[in-house]
């Protein structure tokens, strides 16, 4: 697109049709070409970085007698122009002149429509001329004398009308057309990239769920590690086949023994019978402790490592590479009972022993690499967490020839890094290439860890408009664990609490409340009482409450999962907490408790900002809290800050047109206007409820608040007729 254009495009529109036009403007100004096709040459110049600036003219021209010279420099000046079809478009003298102006420039091939209403071609006959969206200058040539003519020429048209081309793909198909680039090579990327940026903090439009699903959908935990060292001894292995042999089916729960029987009838047999052979007897520790944690018995598990781990002590000495094994197993395990203080210098003692006695590229290092980087994953520390996990996967990658469970692994725990960051965009690209390898890993597809990726695949794509992809992905995850493991595994728990959270956004209360407290159920007979994973299946049912009406039952069992997360972090320094505080405090402020909610949100910035960055999404919602309660305590200057802050944050990190963005937009909109700028409130107000109005996940809070503004701005600027129209469109909703 050459340089010598001061504007890429020029809007041609309807004033009846602003929404549409503000929505374009925006879309076309914040669009980021890819990189791949910036500077390749095309029959309109080089391709540039970006689309901006785009020229909308926001006045009406009523009583001008032409198009005066400012929008005549305009049309010069644009590279190319838009035409914003309907109805209204096709009747607007301006509209046509536009179209006329431009024509005559002769930059007719630069022309592209977008129909919004009415239909094509209707002018053609007279029952439906009135239905006409093309103005007449889209519809004929320019004759030899530059006036229009009566030979009809086809205008180049996206069709966002409802049925026809998603918006997003007539966005696309015009940024493809002003390029002079493929649609194929702006679709596939873009495709990519929405993922990315609209999944955004979640799929539900309550704060709070953002990270509660954060832990409790991916599938860190409860990994099914369990690996029998077969042909450890002869005498080994008659013990294992022997503990199935002498189990007593008549002592048994049922007509069959459960592995579980199987299991505690080994354990106490261990100690007794193997007592002179402490080698063995800790190799078996060290064996059924491992699988007593694929089982999730947490207990049982970290009861025998801790044996396990003596006994190898006592036998080999501080320094040998079995107790580093059997401290990275028993390290896994504290963390998965959230003693982060006992787990992390644990692994980084089992690491310290593994390089030095096994080398840097062996697979013991990096799965004690991978286990670290879980524990501070848990702890909240992200960006120390990646580098461990880059290396695991460098390591994994080296052996072989990369197609392997451990590089799938690596590849989703890196993905889910990534997620927690908010690199939303790399997270889906590196857990699509590990569902991709588990499938072809997996010929029946009956394993934990295709339906770990699966699931944890469906919450990097979960804040996107492919609601169905989602919930197909968590049902076959939840199928898959279910045909597995024991129904009362903490991953079922995990797969449980994913599918419920999808219907809770999707409004289907009642079967997500049931899903909810089957989760905490489950988690709390399998972690206890007092864990983070209860924790938070606590606050996602709060929500939930919330969502049905029940106040004062929501706010009680926020509490309580605030209380027992600051039991668990005696230091208070967890991003969970933080959203914990974050959730309590807009609950606070929907009520009018503004003096309880601001303590709250000051806390929850102080931690995330220590914790992740004033640059996070997170950071940003609960800074959009903040300055709602600035604005609604009397401080605008403070609110405008405040949320002028967050909103370009969250435009940077999720996208412009996220809802997020533009309720920060509302609010800051709300204070601009308590200051006395009506203009510049007016313009964010507006974009914000046009981007509000046209999502569906938005909650009602967001929907009325905005709608609330807008209506009081065109109230106090005298336009009342106006106010109307906003209100009784918020009522239809």
């Amino acid at each position: 697109m050459a340089d010598k254009y001061k504007y890429k495009a020029f809007i041609s529109y309807s004033h009846a049709d602003e929404k549409w036009a503000s929505w374009l403007h925006k879309a076309l100004e914040t669009y980021r070409v890819p990189k791949h096709l910036v500077g390749q040459p095309t029959d309109f110049g080089p391709v540039p970085e970006r689309l901006a600036p785009v020229f909308r003219d926001r006045e009406e021209l009523a009583s001008a007698t032409n198009l005066g010279d400012t929008l005549t420099e305009a049309l010069r000046g644009s590279a190319c122009q838009i035409v914003i079809c309907s109805p209204r478009a096709a009747k607007s003298h301006w509209t046509n002149e536009e179209i006329v102006t431009f024509k005559r420039l002769g930059r007719a091939h630069r022309i592209f429509a977008l129909i919004v209403d009415g239909e094509p071609g209707a002018s053609g006959n007279p029952d439906t001329a009135d239905e006409e969206c093309f103005p007449p200058a889209l519809i004929y040539e320019l004759g030899p004398d530059k006036k229009l003519s009566d030979v009809r020429t086809e205008p180049i048209a996206a069709d966002a009308r409802p049925g026809k081309d998603p918006r997003q793909a007539a966005k696309l198909k015009l940024i493809a057309g002003m390029l002079g680039v493929g649609y194929d090579d702006l679709a596939q990327r873009d495709a990519h990239r929405r993922h990315r940026r609209m999944m955004a903090l979640s799929a539900a439009a309550s704060v709070g769920m953002l990270v509660t699903s954060g832990l409790a959908v991916t599938a860190y935990l409860a990994r099914n590690q369990a690996q029998i060292e077969a042909e450890k001894a002869n005498q080994t292995t008659r013990f294992l086949v022997d503990m199935f042999r002498m189990s007593d089916p008549s002592e048994a729960r049922g007509n069959t023994i459960t592995v579980r029987e199987v299991l505690d009838k080994g354990a106490d047999r261990i100690e007794d019978e193997l007592a002179e052979q402490p080698e063995i007897q800790a190799t078996l520790m060290d064996t059924m402790g491992t699988v007593y944690q694929s089982l999730a018995l947490l207990p049982e598990s970290a009861s025998l490592l801790e044996k396990s781990l003596a006994k190898r002590v006592a036998l080999f000495g501080p320094d040998s590479e079995h107790v580093a094994q059997a401290q990275a197993h028993l390290a896994e395990v504290l963390g998965l009972q959230a003693r982060y203080s006992e787990s992390e210098p644990m692994f980084r003692a089992a690491l310290e022993t593994q390089r030095k006695e096994l080398g840097d590229e062996s697979a013991a290092v990096a799965a004690s690499l991978q286990g670290l980087a879980d524990v501070l994953t848990m702890e909240g520390r992200f960006d120390e967490a990646e580098p461990l996990l880059r290396e695991s996967l460098d390591i994994y990658r080296s052996m072989g020839d990369g197609e392997s469970r451990d590089v799938a692994e690596a590849l989703e725990y890196l993905g889910m890094n990534l997620y927690d960051q908010g690199q939303y965009d790399d997270a889906e690209r590196l857990l699509r290439d590990s569902v991709a390898l588990q499938r072809r890993l997996t010929p029946d597809s009956l394993h934990p860890d295709l339906a770990d990726a699966i699931s944890n695949l469906a919450l990097v794509l979960s804040g996107g408009s492919d609601t169905a992809e989602v919930e197909a992905l968590y049902r076959e995850a939840l199928a898959i664990n279910r045909a597995v493991l024991d129904p009362t595994h903490t991953t079922i728990a995990a797969n449980l609490n994913n599918l419920a959270f999808l219907l809770h956004d999707k409004g289907e209360l009642a079967a997500a409340e049931a899903l909810y407290r089957d989760v905490i159920s489950i988690r709390r007979q399998r972690l206890g009482a007092e864990h983070p994973e209860v924790a938070l299946a606590m606050n996602n049912l709060a929500f939930l409450l919330y969502d049905k009406g029940d106040v004062g039952g929501a706010m009680d069992m926020a509490s309580q999962s605030l209380a027992m997360l600051n039991r668990l972090f005696p230091d208070g320094q967890h991003p969970h907490i933080a959203t914990s505080l974050t959730n309590l405090a807009r609950w606070s402020i929907d009520q009018g408790s503004y003096a309880e909610a601001e303590p709250l949100l000051a806390r929850s910035l102080d931690i995330q900002e220590a914790q992740l960055g004033r640059d996070h999404p997170r950071y940003a919602v609960s800074q959009t809290e903040m300055a709602r309660v600035y604005l609604l305590t009397g401080q605008p200057e403070l609110a405008a800050e405040a949320a002028a802050e967050a909103r370009e944050t969250l435009a940077r990190t999720l996208s412009p047109a996220h809802w997020r963005t533009a309720w920060a937009g509302a609010v800051e909109g709300a204070a601009r206007l308590e200051q006395g700028d009506t203009e510049q409130a007016e313009v964010l107000l507006l974009d914000s409820y046009n981007v509000i109005q046209d999502d569906p996940t938005v909650g009602n809070q967001v929907t009325e608040s905005t709608s609330s503004f807008l209506a009081r701005l065109y109230l106090e600027s005298g336009r009342p007729e106006m106010a109307a129209q906003v209100v009784a469109g918020t009522e239809a909703e």
